[in-house]
């Protein structure tokens, strides 16, 4: 995806294809990396493939929360004069298309929701990042996924080094809080965009019954499993992610 990577003004983005704008958010602890397979496939199927990379730790501790990510998200899809775009998060990322739907609606074409936060998630469990225990942050990396293999050590050596830098963890625990503060559950009602929930069945961050909350509370919302799958599954199964998602795109005439 390297070879993708614009710096512009202040953004740092990746951008492949013609089309339609599916614009793509990475998660808390995720990288541009993460969607490297549905950038290849949907930047080949007539979409412009974008994924900014979100200021995470480099935003004011004041103005790190949901709602200054969705700020920049805006001030993004305005620099690059995109229209009915398709947003596409996991995680934090889904929370922050959410949050951009609630204040600019007439901008979205579509939705697409995996494993995303925005109801309920479960992090961290009961425990704090421990800065230092590298046991620690591969046990909590691995339960992200349902194939343990998928946290290899470079993926395990990065959240290491974001819990273990006194900057980043506490940046981290303040977009952590302000997701909590920034419950979604009553807005999602007036959200009318389509949208393609796409769930993995052995989630254990997002469980099953979030996505299932998720289908209940948006007007207009269609759910698919991924089975054998955890958090990620653009990563752990992103030939089933792709195949469900260009098939519903197909179905929204999109």
């Amino acid at each position: 995806m390297t070879d993708f990577l614009k710096k512009e003004d202040k953004f740092t983005y990746a951008e492949a294809g013609e089309g339609r704008p599916l614009i793509v958010l990475h998660g808390l602890m995720g990288a541009l990396s993460n969607f490297d397979e549905t950038f290849k496939f949907f930047s080949k199927k007539g979409y412009k493939v974008l994924i900014p990379e979100l200021p995470l730790y480099s935003l004011p501790i004041l103005k790190t929360n949901v709602k200054n990510l969705a700020k920049f998200l805006h001030e993004f899809i305005e620099y690059k004069n995109l229209k009915d775009v398709v947003l596409l998060g996991n995680s934090l990322g889904g929370h922050i298309a959410l949050y951009y739907i609630k204040h600019y609606p007439k901008d979205v074409a579509a939705l697409v929701l995996t494993g995303s936060s925005g109801l309920y998630e479960n992090s961290m469990g009961n425990n704090y990042p421990r800065r230092g225990d590298k046991g620690f942050v591969r046990r909590k990396t691995e339960e992200v996924f349902y194939d343990k293999a998928i946290a290899t050590d470079e993926l395990v050596d990065q959240v290491y080094d974001v819990i273990n830098d006194r900057n980043t963890l506490v940046k981290t625990l303040a977009i952590a809080k302000s997701a909590v503060r920034h419950n979604m559950a009553k807005d999602l009602p007036n959200m009318e965009q389509p949208t393609c929930l796409i769930w993995g069945e052995n989630d254990t961050v997002t469980p099953p019954e979030v996505a299932e909350d998720f289908d209940r509370l948006l007007p207009d919302s269609d759910l698919y499993w991924v089975d054998k799958c955890g958090h990620a599954a653009m990563m752990e199964r992103p030939e089933k992610f792709n195949t469900i998602l260009e098939e519903w795109f197909k179905h929204r005439k999109l």
